[in-house]
């Protein structure tokens, strides 16, 4: 089975459309969304009427806090993530609120768990950003793999048998083989937004039966998301992180 694993759409069309293309060329059998479905972006209907399709083909699909926070769920958040769930809440329209808000907070595959944030607290919304803070999510479940998002920066960690952790290099595009003798977590970056300086959609593909993860980068029309951000008078510095990557 090759899953494409995405997270953080964050209502950009573009992304979201050049990550399941490339998906579909590479020969992805199953879509895997790690939640964040909504929230910074211009176009969250289309993409949560695009979420709820692929689940209804088979796809996994787990809730992220701004999906939680746009379902209705009074989802503690400031700043610009505030101003556009404010902005986004009233253009969903009840059945789009109630797909969000039904979405589990987990799901697991075989040996895979799925999650937005942390596994060890789902719901506390936790950031895995090095090995301290994958050591809580490989404690609390026994999945060989986990996935997760929430942070906009790709990362990969490991677990031996000992319960030493520690972070793993890779490179894009490149196939990491996930050996059986350890336990496997990857954030695996934002296909809407993402932070570690790269101005392309962020996704990676998981084949369990070769047991192998690679982290992908797609180019999209950045250009096209900024317009329709000013065009819909989005935080001007929503846009600019999306020119820059970060």
């Amino acid at each position: 089975m090759r899953f494409a694993v995405l997270t953080d759409i964050h209502a950009n069309r573009e992304a979201f459309e050049a990550v399941l293309a490339d998906a579909a060329m590479r020969g992805a059998d199953r879509i895997a969304i790690l939640g964040d479905i909504v929230g910074y972006g211009p176009d969250p209907e289309w993409c949560v009427d695009k979420a709820a399709e692929l689940v209804a083909a088979g796809a996994v699909c787990v809730r992220g806090n701004h999906d939680n926070a746009a379902a209705g769920a009074g989802e503690a958040m400031g700043g610009l993530a505030r101003k556009v769930i404010d902005w986004t809440t009233p253009r969903l329209s009840a059945a789009q609120r109630a797909f969000l808000a039904g979405l589990p907070m987990s799901a697991t595959e075989g040996e895979v768990l799925f999650v937005h944030a942390s596994a060890n607290d789902p719901r506390a919304w936790n950031y895995v950003t090095s090995d301290t803070t994958a050591t809580g999510s490989f404690r609390a479940c026994a999945a060989r793999v986990v996935l997760c998002g929430h942070v906009h920066i790709p990362l990969l960690a490991s677990c031996d048998w000992g319960g030493v952790v520690r972070t793993q290099a890779f490179r894009m595009a490149t196939p990491v083989p996930l050996i059986r003798s350890r336990r496997w977590l990857a954030v695996v970056g934002a296909v809407g937004q993402p932070r570690d300086g790269v101005a392309q959609a962020g996704y990676a593909l998981l084949d369990t039966d070769a047991q192998e993860l690679t982290f992908r980068r797609v180019p999209y029309d950045t250009t096209r998301t900024v317009k329709r951000m000013r065009e819909a008078k989005l935080p001007e510095a929503l846009a600019l992180r999306l020119i820059r990557g970060e």
